[in-house]
């Protein structure tokens, strides 16, 4: 495979990772009549300082939307699996729960600290067992505790009845009665269910008194606890439970205790709250419980170093593939990440004399090269990106003649994509609206798109190139409004839709995005650009604020600090010296799972691939990748061989390199100068690839 047929977390779904018309109607309510002015030259957009309810704050209500939904066609594309959901609720694709719901058998599912999966006749659980391996950090499904909800064997149906920012209830039944229902969420260690009728439960044997209502196991060298108002036989192997009564199983912690976890309310489902400022991102997510009580809620790592004043986190702690857990009491988890500012071009003000002429030179050489833009929806969004970070680049270096023409050819692209009726006539460059999966579909497909992967992949690249042009272009911006919108509904509704889920890919409890449309793995559901996850959060932030579309903005910008945090939490910048990286060779984890970790990609086996992955396509926003100069050249030293950048990804790997520091840009820009050009990446050119370095040769003050 050539480094320009580049993929994402999402191509060969089916195979192991490989590792070394104008419609107007409605825009008034979508888009403001002066489009927000974005800092200069692609400076930070506004941040919105509020707190924000999602619940309540509706980003694209059924009211505004519908409209433009009804504007395109609808068509199924390809139909998602089988699904085990209730009526009314809108497909959850691309959540850490998916492969739960979707396909034949359920699969597992890692609501951390546990792993769960269901089965024909109830659910199993358990903590998954962490070890390391040179290219993996394992920490698979674990069934330690089985339970059977009719102890008599019956097969049982199961259905998700309810799922939320965080948990999901699942409703059971036999021959047509209900039995009961199981919540599980993330970061809860409780897996609870709650009888609709009077249930015999088989349970493992062994669970033995530690209390009043309480027993305990030991399973595999880890102890759970079961609390319940139900009576345990004497063998500990069936729990009675009377209608309305709870049963409610967890794993204890190191350093923690079964009456701590015990004393715990049990959980019935989660809500979210977040606000971005000018220098940190917040996120809370609250655990509602059946009386209001504390519960307990599990940290992830990239969460501790940003909880909020005044934390309980001294419950005990949990082995987990990203680190370890903290065990913390309370009804809520908040924690604050760095705020990262969109931005929409470099700014080369320091780019001045024969630098300047070698850009503005370079930009004429790239677009006489610079061919039909791709079709599909991957590549071509990628092949708008390009163009668009040319025009910016042409724009600050004086190369007028190339600006005018790229903002023509960009226009021009963008017209026919964002057409609303395109796909009535064709089957290339157009978008469709899939009411059955709730979402739009681009065409041609690419990558699993039609399956609802990767979505966020292709269309960030829209929202940026769009904004290029709309934040100066009022015309423009209402032109192409109906359909990008869409597009940005596809990924950020809020507040309750019967067109599209909330927040389809981005999961507030994991800091980032999932990439599978139905996770039809035994690891759960994956990602594996993550800054490619990053560029759509920073174009989306850039089209709302060009569209002066506040709520979206604010909505853009926290995912975009939240997933860049991650991305360096779990992806590129991870503590080395935790126990979990021992034995594991590499410095970047490349495609990040639920159960596990790889250095690995869905494409190539070079290491080159691993790290380039994790950087292209250098986005301008991308500085945040540099936040550590020193890990940088950690990771570049365990990627190349002799700091050769004639490999796959090179021109990006080169860029990376630049933020290393002046010196290290300014080296960088040398080797790029004569880079081979089948080194220079489809969603790159050489004046982008010398303007960035030049930029982080002598980057401007503040």
């Amino acid at each position: 495979m050539t480094a320009t047929m580049i993929s994402n977390a999402s191509i060969l779904r089916t195979s192991r990772p490989l590792r070394l018309v104008a419609v107007t109607l409605a825009v008034a309510a979508l888009v403001g009549c002066t489009p927000a002015a974005v800092s200069s030259p692609g400076g930070p957009a506004g941040t919105s300082g509020n707190t924000v309810d999602p619940a309540t704050t509706e980003i694209f209500p059924t009211s505004e939307i519908g409209p433009l939904v009804n504007a395109v066609p609808q068509r199924t594309v390809k139909p998602l699996p089988e699904a085990r959901i209730g009526g009314g609720l809108i497909p959850p694709t691309n959540r850490w729960f998916s492969g739960l719901v979707f396909g034949e058998e359920s699969m597992p599912v890692f609501p951390l600290p546990l792993s769960f999966q269901l089965t024909d006749t109830g659910f199993a659980f358990g903590l998954p067992t962490v070890t390391s391996e040179s290219a993996v950090i394992l920490g698979g499904f674990a069934d330690h505790i089985r339970v059977r909800l009719n102890a008599d064997g019956q097969a049982v149906e199961q259905i998700v009845s309810a799922y939320d920012e965080a948990s999901v209830t699942i409703t059971a039944s036999a021959a047509g009665a209900d039995l009961g229902s199981t919540v599980i969420a993330q970061g809860s260690p409780f897996v609870t269910f709650t009888a609709a009728t009077d249930v015999d439960l088989a349970l493992p044997a062994g669970f033995t008194p530690a209390g009043d209502g309480v027993w305990r196991t030991e399973v595999n060298g880890t102890e759970y606890g079961l609390v319940s108002a139900g009576s345990l036989s004497d063998d500990g192997s069936t729990l009675s439970l009377p209608r309305a009564a709870t049963a409610t199983w967890f794993a204890v912690p190191d350093g923690g205790s079964i009456e701590t976890l015990a004393a715990a309310a049990p959980l019935t489902g989660t809500s979210l709250e977040y606000d971005t400022g000018a220098d940190a991102a917040t996120t809370t997510i609250r655990y509602d419980t059946v009386d209001g009580g504390d519960t307990l809620i599990a940290a992830l790592p990239h969460q501790q170093a940003g909880l909020a004043d005044g934390a309980r986190c001294d419950a005990g702690s949990y082995p987990s593939i990203y680190g370890t857990l903290t065990l913390c009491s309370g009804t809520a988890l908040t924690w604050s990440v760095p705020t990262v500012h969109p931005r929409g071009a470099l700014d080369l003000s320091t780019v001045v004399g024969e630098d300047r002429q070698r850009l503005a030179d370079q930009v004429r050489a790239d677009l006489e090269t610079t061919g039909t833009f791709a079709a599909d929806t991957y590549f071509g969004g990628k092949s708008l990106y390009r163009a668009a970070n040319l025009l910016q680049v042409a724009r600050q270096v004086g190369a007028d003649d190339a600006a005018a023409e790229l903002t023509e050819r960009l226009s021009t692209a963008l017209d026919e994509w964002l057409e609303p009726t395109g796909c009535a006539d064709r089957t290339e460059r157009c978008f469709v609206y899939d009411d059955e999966a709730k979402g739009i579909v681009g065409l041609a497909t690419s990558f699993g798109s039609d399956e609802f992967n990767d979505h966020h992949f292709h269309y960030g690249y829209f929202f940026y190139a769009a904004a290029a042009i709309a934040a100066d272009d009022p015309a423009a911006a209402a032109r192409w409004a109906p359909v990008l919108n869409l597009l940005a509904a596809d990924l950020a509704t809020s507040g309750g839709s019967e067109y599209f889920p909330d927040r389809r890919v981005f999961d507030a409890y994991a800091g980032h995005s999932w990439a599978s449309g139905t996770a039809p793995f035994g690891d759960g559901n994956n990602q594996e650009s993550s800054s490619e996850a990053v560029t759509a959060w920073n174009g989306l932030a850039l089209w709302a604020a060009a569209t002066d579309q506040a709520e979206l903005t604010a909505e853009a910008e926290w995912m975009l600090a939240n997933e860049a945090a991650s991305a360096s939490a779990y992806w590129t910048d991870f503590d080395l010296a935790e126990p979990v990286y021992a034995g594991f060779d590499h410095t970047v984890t490349s495609l990040v799972w639920g159960g596990k970790r790889d250095y690995a990609t869905w494409f190539s086996a070079e290491p080159s691939a691993m790290l380039g992955i994790l950087v292209l396509p250098m986005s301008p926003v991308a500085g945040y990748l540099g936040r550590d100069p020193d890990r940088v050249g950690v990771n570049l030293a365990d990627t190349l061989v002799n700091d050769d950048y004639d490999v796959m990804f090179g021109d990006y790997l080169l860029m990376y390199a630049g933020l290393q520091g002046p010196d290290a840009a300014s080296a960088a820009l040398t080797t790029a100068e004569s880079l081979p050009a089948e080194r220079i990446d489809d969603g790159n050119s050489r004046a982008y690839l010398l303007a960035w370095l030049m930029h982080w040769r002598t980057p401007p003050v503040g």
